[in-house]
């Protein structure tokens, strides 16, 4: 720890402090505290040293560098310096210094550069120091750059990603390092300086090459390992705001990294697959910071998710999937005579193995300074930031091309962030996590202001083209903004990153919330702007929530004015709701006709007898609201249209009716409540119009019984009498309204009383209280004859008379009001023993009275604390008190009159804290009465008034005092205050003797309006609510905007509400639909280019959008566009020829938007747009998009004009990247009129492709761009099975001869007379799509020819040109250097032309002579290919495929002379001995111990889907750049071989799995011999194979670098590479049954085999399909999954039935059985109903046949051992088989 605080101390900011600290660590190493070993460990430590002398002062240099100088001894410091760039700091800081210091930087520096294999040595001497400590070290140091090599080779991690420790923020870093040859360093070179250059022309043109060319032949990571290329097409895109036509440049470097951003997603990709995961000892320099290394192997290499991973066995149709662009991982091929083990023997020719040719041409790769490039190198996360920093100022342009196309980049650069960068970025504390955070707060600030610039710039004093480039700018970076939002910050962690997140963005975001057009058309985006918004802002996100409810509200008020409208049946209680809500948003939009609906609403449902309660309530709620509403004119009007109603019910008018169901109408008015808000807040609301309405309204109802029913009177009535408290306030003798209510409480002498009888003496006793005199005299009067008409008031203290009448008037007008209050103390002061006995006293009748007098003033103040009060309850205290009380009014009552005072206070406390007895007693009128004439006895005692008065106050306003009996919504069980309170209204209407809390101030009911007028001005919250109504009122954009087209423009609302110009242009914008119309119509009307050019334009925009808006599926622009006849808009421009540059640069756009187009339709095709493309295509007559594809003569001589040719060369381009769309569009089209279409275009396609071959474009880069794009298309089209059969000219074959002889020539050029081209990565994209063609040929030739006459055809002439006087032969040798190249798609697709060429019989016998010059010939070859371990799975499997193809043909067991077929041929120099056929196969098996390696291949199977986790899709359906290189269709041509021959015949033993395996139909290949098992004796051939060495251990390569011990390699065999082997081992099984089942018992594999399959495994891949979650990977990653695992299957359950009949006990044991008969039910019983892909459904049938066959042969060969295990397996699968 004090080492530690001394190292933070090195970078404090004062140099005291920094200088005392080092002088402490000097001082601690000079007296042994601390040693050099502890301080290797410290990174820190190295880091602060050197940013030592970044500070303005900078003390003691010496004693740092000489400190430096010592720890650089040491390889774990020598790391760390390197990590943090020392290298670069050192070399720059030598210059600033005194001399003297150089040379001591000269040794830093010398001591920096120690070779990597001196490491190992170093750091295990270091290490001993203090092993116990250092030991705990990481293996993997941390740091940003390449590890050194032999630390790599000393580490074996998991294969998982390795993340850096101290850099959170990394998914991703660096690609593994690629070594150039001179060769392409200088085609490097010569670019970045042409793109230096001051002339456009010249940069222009570099941009071209790089995109067509450099980019397709070179892997993309090497430019961001020599990143001068992307740091000048970054530079480039500066000039996009400047003028002379720079922002065409900015446009080209756009493009540019677009398409690198497209390809190092690719690669990528590539090295996730676990097929193409290799070990291979190659050119790649091991210095790599890959920051998924799997494992501390030699070298580390490339594991390709690429298209050979998607898919078991290929198909031909499958081969389309691999990537000939040239951006291949450059591995070179490690001798296989280096890594296998080959019998010791020695061929005849001592030619070098092909296998070899890697190493020899080694020399040509010149040596670098490898460690100073790779520090200048850019990870992905920084290549992705700068791109992001260059191209976001860019979206402020005027251009709108400009804009899209940034945009663009920026799409495709997210997705990269995505996978480089981890969400964790915001809690890194690195030096590289602080940097990339503070580069992406400014991006995001940025494109925060952008967006704000955007949105700010619409105004309509701007020209209309300005308008709308500045709202489609604004909507595009705004989703843009968004999608990077969620990659980034994840809203979970916005909270972390708000403190510094920039205000703009806020901003943005805020604007963004309120912009209602972009909620509608986007609401995915909306939510996710309010779920940051929430966490960024709360003020902003309040003002949003507000004016969101506002918009509700809105949406609400319209639709309830809808249903109103309506006919028929009404749903009320929907529209109470409605009504509800409405009343919101009445401070926006004011429209009182609403009200009127509503009363009238709410009348009809009180009306009806039979409506349901919760209906009256839901309607008395809204009526409340609406009574009590903020805003005074609803309010006012509200009253209004109640008044109009009572009106119309209890109106003069109505006497002369009978009376009638008229008075029903006002029922919505009899109700507590409402008549508690009337009389409460209606009658005293200083707004004129509503307290003239209230009392009005009241006024009506007490003087309408005539006009009432009975029941409507008792309604009335009952009703009334919870609110006479509150109604006798207003109690008046002069005032109508007052003079009614005074009549309440009179009684009626010739009619029934109006009120009862207890309510009527209460409404008496009130009256004395309210603050009128004349009104308290009318009360006296009314009490007067109460008292006298009393039972027993003669015997009744004191006689009523006019004397005793004339003092009380104000008799409860008391000056000292008391407060009732009670205290609620924590713990009881006084016992519950001692209360009874107080009690006692005072009830006790033999207690003399003063006692008892005193006991009653303890008790009332013992009763002061509430808790007190449960303990006199159950004593009948209250009884008690009564009882006294009666005795004082008596006769003789004057001697109890002592007892008065505190019976009465004690009586008040009481009732204070008990509701429940308060109810009670105020229902008592004799209890009323009593306290009455106690107050009249003591009328001069002012105390007893007050008590009594205040006893009033707890009895006579009980009703108005229980809050929840008043509010909206009561609960069931309502609880009771404890706390005695009254309203407001109270307080002021009477004269109360008492000190209580008010209550409603303001009406309950009152609702809170969501904005206030401040918010209301907001420009931005006032737009949304004017477009929300307008929306609302019109119901929908689609009506709204054809209203505001119309001419005929009513509306029935206020003229503020009416849309502004600005607002109906934006909605006309956004709304795609319309917008899209907008753009066809334009088109159709355009008399320009110009306009036709913005209007294609804005139509991408739209296309973008959807892009940028949705994770997947169809998105709403083609959606739209598919039911718009936008095909005749677009005709025009389609079927002529351009007559001029301007009519190209049209077509281009269209062409490029239709390819946009027809992607984004890609998994939901319209075969509308199919089939009208197809038929422009295929006019009769002139055909301008084929014919422009090859340039005519005249066009060629007008070469010179350099526009003319750009133009020319990008629409011939976009016309191939259509092409390539189409036909990658027609994979899932299964209606007829279509598929015949696409035949013939095929084939149309496929000639004039033909004929682009052989044209070219020398003067223009010498004809590479158009030839690399034509292989491309060419090696889409011939994907297809049948693509050259459907010409009425040409015959099929001799389509395929013409392509076989144009293709034999460009491979022949560009990779067999260049001698293999191995190390240099230029002509690499034309060497991968010619080999991929090939292959594909090679099955369509074998569909069109009916014999196999057609192989001849495919020899090439050996030797070069300068030996012409020696005889050339023909053959296949040229094929062989492919096996070993570098790369290895390139490895693959070669081999699987092999494997495609050795199905006939002439290909084997012509492949095997042209490898006779080669070591170990093409045996020897092939299985080194196979059992090398450092291969990739997929290159071995194609040579599994060719050595089981070999094995078909039968072999001779003798030497025969003249025979075609002999074999491979094994000769020992020692013995003399010969061995051929079966015989030297065995030999051959044993001396490279195949089996032994099979064992380790079976242990070594990877059954997951990826090597490490990335989230996009292997095929974006959005995949901007795509064609056949790019892995968007990969899996759809790579199929599990689900119809084979196999099939057919299950005994052969024929390679089928190299025969087409079509989507729709399956082409089956007869096997060259239909079963091996009729040829018992095989022939002879000869076959010397090179000396197997003995040792396993892979040959180093040169690099002196690897000097150290070579680890044991990390071995990933995939389930498509056993799949292969099963095959395999079938034949070799058939082939030498004994021999192959003695090594399968040896070597254990039938067991190891068997507990590959994984029954669960496959079930949990289902279900991921059945049910895609979000966070669920690709579909297709896991449909390749299972198809791989099904694959594996079919084969085993192969390869187990040719056991069964050779030799049944290598399959019958107990504990191989019973798992793998649990896994073939379990496999049988997988639920495929909600699969969708029809090509794994296809799988499954084909897997499930041969498990079922594998059953009978179970059942048959061995029916008692196997049939108690099936039947158990059965059973527990019951249910699963008989849904089945």
């Amino acid at each position: 720890m004090v080492l530690a605080g001394l190292i933070r101390k090195l970078g404090h900011q004062l140099a005291e402090i920094r200088e005392r600290a080092l002088k402490s660590i000097l001082c601690k190493i000079e007296h042994n505290l601390i040693c050099y070993a502890d301080l290797i460990q410290e990174r820190q430590l190295f880091l602060h040293l050197l940013e030592w002398f970044n500070f303005p002062s900078v003390p003691v240099k010496e004693e740092v560098l000489n400190l430096l100088s010592r720890l650089v001894k040491y390889p774990p410091a020598v790391q760390h310096l390197v990590d943090l760039g020392a290298v670069e700091f050192l070399s720059k800081l030598r210059s600033n210094v005194e001399p003297n210091l150089q040379a001591e930087i000269d040794g830093i520096l010398d001591g920096l550069f120690i070779l990597p294999s001196e490491v190992p040595a170093l750091s295990s001497a270091s290490y001993q120091t203090n092993q116990t400590e250092l030991s705990k070290n990481p293996a993997i140091l941390t740091g940003y750059f390449p590890q050194d090599k032999s630390n790599f080779q000393q580490m074996e991690v998991p294969p998982q990603p390795v993340v850096n420790q101290t850099v959170k923020c990394l998914k991703f870093s660096t690609f593994p390092w690629l070594p150039l040859t001179t060769t392409d360093r200088h085609v490097l070179s010569s670019n970045e300086s042409s793109l230096r250059s001051s002339n456009h022309t010249l940069i222009w043109n570099t941009c071209e090459l790089l995109k067509d060319v450099i980019m397709q032949d070179f892997p993309a990571e090497i430019f961001l390992q020599r990143p001068k290329i992307v740091q000048s097409l970054l530079s480039l895109l500066k000039l996009a705001f400047g003028g002379d036509g720079k922002h065409r440049l900015a446009l080209q470097s756009v493009s540019c990294l677009q398409q690198l951003c497209v390809y190092l997603r690719n690669r990528l990709n590539f090295h996730r697959d676990p097929g193409f995961f290799s070990n291979k000892q190659d050119t790649v320099s091991q210095n790599s910071s890959l920051s998924y290394c799997h494992e501390a192997r030699g070298p580390h290499h490339s594991q390709n998710p690429s298209p050979g991973s998607s898919s078991p066995r290929p198909s031909v149709v499958g081969r389309t999937g691999q990537r000939p662009r040239g951006d291949g991982q450059d591995w070179d091929a490690v001798s296989s005579s280096g890594s296998s083990s080959h019998a010791h023997v020695n061929s005849r020719i001592s030619v070098h193995s092909p296998l070899d040719m890697g190493h020899i041409d080694l020399p040509e790769l010149e040596t670098e300074d490898t460690l100073e490039l790779q520090f200048q190198q850019l990870s992905l996360p920084q290549f992705c930031v700068s791109v992001l920093e260059s191209a976001v100022p860019l979206l402020r342009t005027g251009s709108r091309q400009m804009i899209i196309r940034v945009l663009e980049l920026l799409a495709e650069d997210m997705t990269l962030i995505g996978e480089a960068i981890s969400t964790d970025i915001w809690d890194d504390s690195s030096l590289f996590g602080i940097d990339m955070k503070e580069k992406l707060l400014l991006v995001l600030g940025a494109l925060g202001e952008t967006m704000c610039y955007h949105k700010s710039s619409i105004n309509l004093e701007q020209p209309e083209v300005m308008l709308v480039h500045h709202r489609m700018a604004f909507i595009s970076i705004s989703l843009f903004a968004v999608r990077l939002l969620q990659t980034l910050l994840p809203v979970e962690k916005v909270r972390q990153a708000s403190e510094f997140l920039p205000e703009p963005m806020s901003t943005a975001l805020f604007l963004l919330s309120l912009d209602m057009p972009v909620s509608l058309e986007y609401p995915n985006i909306h939510e996710a702007v309010v779920a940051y918004l929430e966490q960024l802002n709360s003020e902003n996100y309040s003002i949003y929530k507000r004016t969101a409810e506002a918009v509700y509200s809105i949406e609400c008020t319209c639709n309830f004015l809808s249903d109103i409208e309506k006919e028929g049946e009404k749903n009320l209680l929907e529209l109470v709701e409605l009504a509800d809500q409405a009343l919101r948003s009445f401070s926006y939009h004011q429209h009182f006709p609403l009200i009127k609906e509503i009363i009238s609403i709410c009348s009809k449902i009180w009306k009806s007898a039979q409506a349901s309660p919760l209906l009256q309530g839901e309607s008395q709620k809204v009526l409340l609201h609406m009574l009590s509403h903020p805003l005074p004119q609803v309010k006012a009007e509200t009253y209004h249209c109640c008044l109009e109603i009572t009106k119309e019910c209890l109106g003069v008018h109505n006497v002369t009716k009978s009376v009638s169901s008229l008075c029903n109408g006002i029922h919505f008015l009899l109700h507590p409540k409402v008549l508690y808000e009337i009389s409460v807040f209606g009658i005293q609301d200083p707004k004129s119009e509503v307290n003239t309405a209230a009392k009005a309204i009241l006024l009506y109802l007490l003087q309408g019984r005539l006009m009432m029913t009975a029941l409507t009177w008792n309604k009335f009535i009952e009703s009334l009498c919870p609110v006479i408290p509150i109604l006798q306030g207003y109690a008046d003798t002069e005032d109508p309204l007052g003079n009614c209510i005074l009549l309440l409480s009179k009684a009626s002498s010739d009619t029934e009383e109006i009120l009862p009888c207890t309510t009527r003496l209460k409404s008496m006793l009130r009256l004395l209280l309210v603050k009128k005199p004349s009104v308290r005299s009318q009360a006296l009067k009314l009490l007067a004859f109460h008292l006298t008409s009393e039972e027993g008031a003669d015997t009744k203290r004191p006689l009523i008379d006019a004397r005793v009448l004339s003092r009380v008037t104000n008799l409860f007008i008391v000056k000292k009001p008391i407060e009732l209050k009670l205290d609620d103390r924590r713990e009881l002061v006084i016992k519950s023993e001692t209360v009874e006995k107080v009690y006692e006293i005072f009830t006790s009748d033999d207690v003399d009275l003063v006692l008892r007098k005193s006991a009653a003033e303890q008790l009332a103040v013992i009763m002061q604390d509430i808790k007190m009060h449960a303990v006199v309850k159950k004593l009948c205290l209250i009884d008690k008190i009564i009882e006294y009380l009666n005795e004082c009014v008596s006769q003789d009552g004057k001697v109890v009159e002592c007892l008065v005072q505190p019976c009465l206070t004690l009586l008040r406390k009481v009732l204070c804290g008990d509701p429940v007895m308060r109810v009670s007693l105020s229902q008592q009128p004799s209890l009323l009465t009593l306290l009455f004439r106690v107050s009249l006895i003591f009328h001069e005692d002012c105390t007893v008034v007050t008590e009594v008065g205040a006893l009033f106050c707890l009895l006579l306003f009980d009703e108005v005092s229980r809050m929840d009996m008043w509010s909206v919504n009561p609960s069931n069980k309502p609880s009771l205050p404890s706390v005695f309170s009254l309203p407001v209204s109270v307080f002021r209407r009477y004269h109360l003797p008492v000190h209580v809390i008010r209550h409603h101030a303001v009406s309950p009911y009152s609702i809170v309006l969501p904005l206030s007028a401040d918010c209301l001005d907001l420009k931005p919250v006032s737009d949304m609510l004017r477009i929300a109504w307008n929306l609302s009122w019109y119901h929908g954009s689609d009506n709204l905007l054809k209203q505001m087209n119309s001419e005929s423009k009513t509306q029935g609302f206020l003229d503020a509400l009416k849309l502004s110009t600005e607002d109906v242009f934006t909605l006309k914008i956004t709304h795609m639909a319309s917008g899209l119309q907008d753009c066809l119509h334009s088109i159709v009307q355009a008399a320009t280019h110009r306009e036709v050019r913005a209007a294609v334009t804005r139509m991408s925009f739209y296309l973008l959008n959807d892009r940028l808006s949705l994770k997947g599926g169809p998105g709403p622009c083609g959606v739209t566009l598919k039911s718009l006849a936008w095909h005749t808009a677009l005709n025009r421009f389609l079927q002529v020829l351009p007559a001029c540059i301007e009519d190209e640069k049209l077509l281009i756009d269209i062409i490029h938007f239709l390819n946009k187009l027809i992607k984004e339709q890609r998994k939901n095709s319209s075969l509308e747009l199919l089939n009208w493309i197809l038929e422009l295509l295929l006019r009769h007559n002139a055909n301008p998009l084929l014919d422009l594809l090859v340039l005519t003569e005249s066009q060629a001589r007008e070469e010179t004009d350099d526009i003319r040719t750009a133009v020319r060369q990008q629409l011939q381009k976009e016309l191939m990247a259509l092409f390539d769309t189409l036909l990658l569009n027609f994979m899932e089209v299964t209606d007829r009129k279509c598929s015949e279409l696409l035949y013939v275009f095929q084939t149309q396609l496929a000639l004039k492709l033909l004929q682009c071959l052989k044209v070219t474009d020398a003067p223009h880069f010498y004809g590479l761009p158009s030839l690399e794009r034509t292989l491309r298309g060419m090696a889409n089209l011939t994907a297809f099975p049948g693509w050259s059969s459907h010409s009425p000219l040409t015959e099929p074959l001799d389509i395929c001869v013409k392509y076989l002889s144009g293709l034999l020539e460009v491979i022949t050029s560009f990779y067999v007379e260049r001698g293999g081209n191995a190390m240099s990565f230029m002509g690499k994209g034309v060497t991968k799509s010619t080999i991929l063609c090939l292959l594909h040929l090679s099955h369509e030739m074998m569909a069109q020819a009916g014999s196999s006459e057609w192989m001849s055809l495919w020899f090439l002439p050996l030797g070069s040109h300068s030996e012409e006087h020696i005889p050339t032969q023909q053959g296949l040798a040229w094929l062989i250097p492919l096996w070993v190249d570098r790369d290895p798609e390139v490895r693959f697709t070669s081999l699987g032309l092999g494997s495609a060429l050795t199905t006939r019989e002439t290909g084997c016998v012509a492949l095997a002579n042209s490898c006779q010059n080669i070591s170990g010939g093409l045996w020897g070859t092939v299985v080194n290919i196979l059992l090398d371990q450092s291969e990739c799975s997929m290159v071995r499997r194609e040579a599994a495929f060719i050595l089981q193809n070999l094995l078909v043909i039968p072999m001779p067991t003798e030497i025969i002379k003249d025979y075609t077929w002999q074999g491979p041929c094994v000769h020992d120099e020692d013995s003399g001995l010969s061995l051929i056929g079966k015989p030297a196969l065995q030999a051959l098996l044993y001396h490279c111990h195949f089996y032994e390696h099979l064992n380790q291949m079976v242990k070594h199977c990877y059954l997951g889907r990826c090597m490490f986790d990335l989230n996009f899709s292997a095929f974006d359906r959005n995949l901007e750049g795509n064609d056949l290189n790019g892995l968007d269709d990969s899996f759809k041509f790579w199929r599990a071989p689900s119809r084979i021959c196999q099939d057919r015949d299950p005994s052969s033993l024929s390679t089928s799995e190299t025969t087409v395996a079509p989507s729709l139909e399956s082409t089956e290949f007869q096997p060259l011999v239909q079963s091996t098992t009729l040829v018992p004796e095989a022939s002879h051939d000869q076959f010397v194979a090179q000396g197997h060495q003995e040792s396993t251990s892979p040959r180093p390569p040169h690099d002196s670098s690897l000097s150290a011990p070579l680890p044991k390699l990390c071995v990933f065999v995939t389930p498509s590479l056993l799949s292969a082997m099963c095959s395999l081992l079938d034949n070799l099984l058939t082939i030498a049954p004994r021999d192959t089942a003695k090594a399968f018992r040896q070597a254990h594999l039938i067991e190891l085999l068997c507990s590959i399959a994984d029954a669960a495994l496959i079930q949990t891949c289902v279900q991921e399909l059945r049910a895609l979650l979000p966070s669920s990977p690709p579909a297709e990653h896991t449909q390749a999954q299972v198809s791989f695992l099904l694959e594996y299957l079919s084969s085993l359950s192969r390869l187990l039935q040719s056991c069964l009949l050779v030799e049944p006990d290598l399959v019958i044991q107990d504990e191989l059985m019973k798992p793998l008969i649990t896994n073939i039910i379990g496999i049988l019983t997988i639920c495929t109903k909600d699969v969708l892909d029809k090509e794994l459904i296809s799988a499954f049938y084909h897997t499930w046949t041969h498990l079922f066959n594998l059953l009978a042969t179970l059942l048959r060969k061995a029916g008692a051992v196997t049939l108690p295990s099936i039947t158990v397996a059965l059973a527990r699968h019951w249910t699963a088989v008989i849904v089945l």
